[in-house]
């Protein structure tokens, strides 16, 4: 279950890390739409905390310096994209808020997983 864990959180970094970024330097017509629906600070904040969350995917499970974070990390992102699923739904887009729901499971699984179930040992002092 660890590898199935590591594979999960691997992917999901680079699916934020990948978004957070065009949430925060789009091409200029991704951003011309984007910025009708988002005032353009928010959708800075949303990028900027979607990297450092792909960031917390891995980093403190990786260098077990502070592995909790890496449920927090999974716990924020919850929140992410519990928000994109009402708001999707609320702009009639079906389809985006079903893989806003999809990877909204996929998170919780992480959060829980690395919280209760399968936590990463922290770093032992020699």
């Amino acid at each position: 279950m660890n590898i199935v864990l590591w594979i999960l959180q691997v992917l999901l970094a680079a699916l934020y890390l990948w978004h957070g970024w065009l949430m925060i330097a789009p091409p200029p017509e991704v951003a011309a739409i984007m910025n009708t629906f988002l005032p353009t600070w928010f959708r800075l904040l949303i990028g900027i905390a979607e990297v450092l969350a792909a960031v917390g995917l891995i980093l403190p499970g990786l260098t077990r310096i502070l592995p909790r974070l890496t449920t927090w990390a999974a716990a924020g992102l919850m929140i992410v994209m519990a928000s994109a699923t009402v708001v999707h739904l609320a702009r009639g887009e079906t389809s985006s808020a079903i893989s806003a729901f999809v990877i909204l499971l996929l998170v919780t699984f992480v959060a829980y997983m690395r919280w209760k179930i399968k936590p990463i040992a922290a770093r032992t002092i020699v």
